[in-house]
């Protein structure tokens, strides 16, 4: 059995909500890369909302005081944290929609609360596998599946299997990301800024590797998206990803993943006029019904400041 250094809670009515909030920032992140990914390349997009993601936190993290990694191991696991939550799976992602469809990658990263579900019951010993939890994943997918369709799902099946390997290896970065969140001491903003420092050194040379330099003269709304994935999806959502997996554990909080694609639909249908469906209802139905399921079991407090 393994310990963990940051004991987890029962979620509370404000944990649900923030987790929702985080689904919908995210969910808007797919306007503004696709407004920008076409001036930018997409691997230039990843290194500059990584980038600026940690200029926004960076005057708080120093106005509070840089915290340090106090130990080897301690900086081994932000290094692969900030790897497997930034670097990889911005680059895998981006790769496989190249060739894949959003309804497609959004099945396939469909797939982290299940993975989370398993990973922590193997790695923690206070976020264990249970009936509930088991519900509120099925009830989640439930809600991509309505969404996506059949005709996803043959597409799907008929795919490239490089492409669709690629977003399931991201979701599992991302999984092993959060399992390793909670064995890490930093302050949830600290930690942020940090591992999207180290994302930035990686991402940048990177990128100058596989798309020389960056286009220079970019369009206002390429660099509004630029300053919005920066802000919200990058450095806001961080934070809040990081301090609600050490305060409700990552198998609850994955699945708010399954928000993100009920949510893209949904900001389709008022940002861009789309039409209302019956599948999106049912799906943010079911998917909401999963949350609110997940919000049970034994209490534990462990609270960490900023």
């Amino acid at each position: 059995m393994h310990s963990t250094l940051h004991p987890i809670r029962t979620p509370t009515p404000l944990d649900l909500s923030l987790m929702v909030l985080t689904a919908l920032i995210w969910a808007s992140a797919f306007i503004a890369i696709r407004i920008a990914v076409s001036e930018t390349g997409p691997v230039w997009l990843a290194a500059s909302r990584v980038g600026m993601g940690f200029l926004v936190l960076l005057p708080y993290a120093l106005w509070r005081g840089m915290v340090w990694p106090d130990s080897r191991r301690q900086w081994l696991l932000i290094v692969g944290m900030a790897l497997l939550n930034v670097v990889v799976p911005f680059v895998l992602i981006a790769w496989a929609g190249l060739t894949i469809g959003a309804g497609e990658l959004s099945l396939l990263m469909g797939a982290g609360p299940f993975l989370a579900l398993l990973g922590s019951h193997v790695m923690t010993d206070d976020d264990r596998l249970s009936a509930r939890k088991l519900l509120s994943v099925l009830l989640g997918f439930s809600g991509i599946l309505v969404l996506v369709g059949p005709s996803i799902l043959a597409g799907l099946l008929a795919g490239p299997l490089p492409a669709m390997l690629a977003a399931l290896g991201a979701s599992v970065c991302y999984v092993t990301a959060g399992l390793l969140v909670r064995r890490i001491t930093l302050p949830p903003v600290r930690l942020a800024c940090l591992a999207l420092a180290i994302g930035t050194a990686a991402l940048v040379p990177l990128a100058l590797i596989v798309e020389d330099m960056p286009e220079t003269g970019l369009s206002l709304p390429v660099l509004g998206s630029l300053i919005y994935l920066g802000v919200f999806p990058t450095g806001l959502a961080y934070i809040l990803r990081f301090s609600l997996i050490r305060a409700i554990g990552y198998s609850r909080f994955s699945l708010s993943i399954n928000l993100v694609p009920v949510f893209g639909v949904a900001l389709g249908v008022i940002v861009l006029g789309e039409a209302l469906s019956l599948s999106l209802i049912l799906a943010l139905a079911l998917v909401l019904s999963g949350l609110l399921v997940s919000g049970g079991g034994r209490k534990s407090i462990g609270r960490q400041s900023a």
